[in-house]
């Protein structure tokens, strides 16, 4: 059976993609930072439909310890579904912040850059060892790298760096047939950032061509696919998930 991990994976786009995931007969640890409620809300989704996951506490902004995350999940891989290797990680972790470059704090701008692009590129390192050869990374990453909105400049920015990133990682990893590739979401109705209220969901409703902000679902079904065999020729590619935001 292929394993995958989510980091993120109580709520919103982490949350459909450990469930999608797991439909398509796919194991899943998912993690959480501050809401084990919610988590374990999605491991019970997962088992009520027939599947296996387990919900593991992971700050990604903590490097020091993923070391000790690594020897836990190695642990579960052997104990819940006697195998030795993930075939997927999912770096989708993250938070949204909503300021002016003018307004924005250096507290601030190192809290995003330690989730955004730091956390990914350590614990994918750390990780290295227990990813099965042939494996999938996808990196979460974000239209507002393509499409300036106000606001948004240090998310963007690092998901920037994570899109490079992702790149380097194809090219790195490729010896092993490590496939890596980046899912740039748009306008999704997510908690992210505070979530949409009606008028702000209107605006982008109507900046997207197909004339609606996208679902959660509508991201996890593109990051299920690219974590199976179906997609074992693509590699090293950011594929935008929105609908048609802003063309």
């Amino acid at each position: 059976m292929s394993v995958i991990l989510i980091t993120g994976g109580s709520r919103g786009i982490g949350a459909s993609t450990a469930t999608l995931c797991a439909e398509r007969g796919m194991g899943v640890v998912l993690t959480y930072n501050n809401n084990p409620e919610a988590a374990q809300a999605v491991v019970e989704q997962i088992q009520a439909g027939g599947g296996k996951a387990v919900a593991l506490k992971l700050d990604v902004a903590d490097v020091s310890s993923f070391g000790a995350f690594a020897e836990t999940v190695k642990q579960v891989l052997q104990q819940v579904w006697d195998v030795a290797h993930l075939d997927g990680v999912v770096n989708n972790a993250g938070y949204g912040l909503f300021n002016p470059i003018a307004t924005v704090s250096e507290a601030q701008f190192d809290g995003l850059f330690k989730v955004h692009l730091k956390g990914p590129f350590f614990l994918t390192q750390t990780l290295l060892p227990l990813l099965a050869d042939g494996a999938s990374i996808v990196n979460l990453t974000s239209a507002t790298t393509r499409v300036t909105t106000a606001g948004v400049a240090p998310y963007a920015a690092l998901k920037g760096g994570l899109e490079v990133l992702t790149r380097y990682m194809a090219k790195e990893f490729g010896e092993r047939r490590i496939r890596a590739n980046a899912v740039s979401p748009g306008a999704i109705r997510t908690e992210l950032g505070g979530g949409l209220n009606d008028e702000f969901e209107a605006l982008l409703a109507r900046q997207t061509a197909l004339g609606r902000v996208g679902e959660p679902e509508d991201v996890g079904r593109v990051i299920a696919t690219l974590l199976s065999a179906e997609s074992a020729w693509i590699n090293a590619q950011t594929i935008e998930v929105a609908g048609g935001y802003m063309i």
